[in-house]
């Protein structure tokens, strides 16, 4: 059964038939319910091989996915805090929309070095040799 598309920005989506989604018995919420029904979701996204995914997308992606990235590239999402399977499987599509959102983002811009000014080197230097007098003065006292 293929999946809805999923859909990230308005230039990323993820069409269904890349997403497959296995039902689980979970641990979260749902009491004697939780024993009988498979209500859990593990999504599965293949990243590495995505048609959806631009290159930088795709490194920087598996980059934030860390554990829950298998080694041949697939991401693995588990989602088990909601009763129902049908709000855990929009939970864990979410939760994959928002982590691939993340990947897209631009990178931030490059940091400027910058130096101290020499007012603020002064006044370091003067805390520094007033901090070594107080220092100085709890030595042993000579008659």
């Amino acid at each position: 059964m293929p999946s809805d598309t999923l859909y990230v920005t308005s230039s990323i989506a993820i069409a269904g038939w890349e997403l497959t989604e296995q039902f689980i018995h979970g641990s979260g919420p749902g009491g004697q319910n939780v024993n009988k029904v498979a209500t859990a979701v593990q999504l599965r996204f293949d990243a590495a091989n995505s048609p959806s995914l631009s290159a930088r997308v795709k490194a920087s992606l598996l980059k934030r996915a860390g554990r829950r990235a298998t080694k041949d590239g697939v991401i693995v999402i588990e989602a088990n805090r909601h009763r129902t399977q049908e709000r855990n499987r929009e939970d864990a599509r979410e939760r994959l929309a928002d982590l691939i959102r993340q990947a897209a983002a631009p990178p931030p811009p490059p940091r400027k070095k910058t130096r101290p000014s020499r007012g603020a080197i002064e006044r370091r230097l003067k805390a520094k040799s007033e901090r070594s007098g107080v220092k100085k003065m709890r030595g042993r006292v000579d008659e």
